[in-house]
Order: structure tokens, then C-alpha cells, then sequence
């Protein structure tokens, strides 16, 4: 057995030990030095918000909290597309807490073929819609976006009570609503 002599009333260091006691000792300092500094704008309150940076001729549509937090789409920019009649390009609005991302998508406002084309540079997709037949969580947003764009007077409304007003404009409610992918070039 070996024998080893122990320092007078020293007691051997425990990692625990020391790591607690250098928090201790720089717990002060930490909380000094994070006080001094200058916060965020945005801890502050002074930052733009999303709102005061949405471009002019915005359109909510759609407002929510979701599980990645609040979530607001909305279009702006309309442009008649010159060589398809009843075609509008429109830029879509996506903001998240943390992020604001534009996408350009396709509107068709035509009786007989009603759609939305979205998508980005892998893949477009086209869903062709039912305006005044059901809406479901799946297709909400495609219709809100159809209405307001197709029928601006009703921007923002909610699309499952539009039956009668697209009855009245000619469609029937009986559309099958499909959806297609066209995959892009991989990379």
C-alpha cells in the first residue's frame, strides 16, 4: 500500500469543487460585463418590425401562429402576364419571426382552369383549383391567394364562404382539384 502525505487540513480538489467555484467567482463579472454592454435593437424595441418593411400594396392573407411561431403570407405586385390572357404573375410574402422569404407564383383566373403554379428551382408545381368547392388545410392558401388576386373585392375572405359569389362569376364548384410536380435539373 502507498502512503502519501496530505498537506495539514488540505483537502484534495474535486472537478465539481473547482468549476463551481470559478462560476461563483465569475458569475458577478459575467452579469457586470452583460449589463454594461449595449442590448440589441431588437431587445430594445428600436428595430423595424416585418410590418414597416412590407413593400406598398401588401395584402395579408393569411395570419397564424404555427409551430415555428408567428406566420404571416401575404402578395403584393400584381402583373398581367402579356401572352396568356387571364394570367397573373404576383409575388408571395412569406415572414416568420425570423426570416421573410419572396417567391413569384402564377395565378390562372380562367373559368375552365383555375390554378395556382409555385414552387422553386428544383421542382414547379401546379394545382389546378376549385374555386367555391371545398377547402381544406391543404388548399386554403392556394384559394386566398386565387381570390385576391382573381377577384381582389374579396382579398381576405375567408374562401369556404366565396361559393355563391364564384357560382356567380361562372364557376361551377365542381373542378377536380389536382396537383402536379415537375421536377427541375438536379445539381
Amino acid at each position: 500500500m502507498l502512503i502519501r502525505p496530505r498537506p495539514c487540513g488540505a483537502r484534495p480538489l474535486r472537478p465539481g469543487a473547482v468549476l463551481a467555484t470559478a462560476f461563483l467567482a465569475v458569475s458577478p463579472l459575467a452579469l457586470a460585463w452583460s449589463l454594461a454592454l449595449p442590448r440589441p435593437a431588437a431587445a430594445q424595441g428600436e428595430s423595424r418590425s416585418n410590418e414597416e418593411s412590407r413593400p406598398k400594396g401588401f395584402k395579408v392573407l393569411l395570419d397564424r401562429v404555427t409551430h415555428r411561431g408567428r406566420e404571416v403570407v401575404g402578395i403584393y405586385g400584381l402583373v398581367a402576364e402579356p401572352a396568356q390572357p387571364g394570367m397573373w404573375r404576383v409575388q408571395v410574402w412569406e415572414e416568420l419571426d425570423d426570416r421573410v422569404t419572396v417567391a413569384t407564383d402564377k395565378i390562372g383566373c380562367s373559368v375552365t382552369a383555375p390554378l395556382r403554379i409555385t414552387g422553386s428551382s428544383r421542382r414547379l408545381i401546379i394545382r389546378e383549383l376549385n374555386p367555391g368547392g371545398v377547402i381544406t388545410p391543404a388548399n386554403r392558401l392556394d384559394h386566398l391567394m386565387w381570390w385576391a388576386v382573381c377577384v381582389p373585392e374579396q382579398a381576405g375572405r375567408d374562401p369556404a364562404s366565396l361559393g355563391p359569389v364564384a357560382r356567380q362569376l361562372g364557376y361551377s364548384g365542381f373542378l377536380p382539384e389536382r396537383e402536379q410536380v415537375v421536377l427541375g435539373p438536379g445539381r
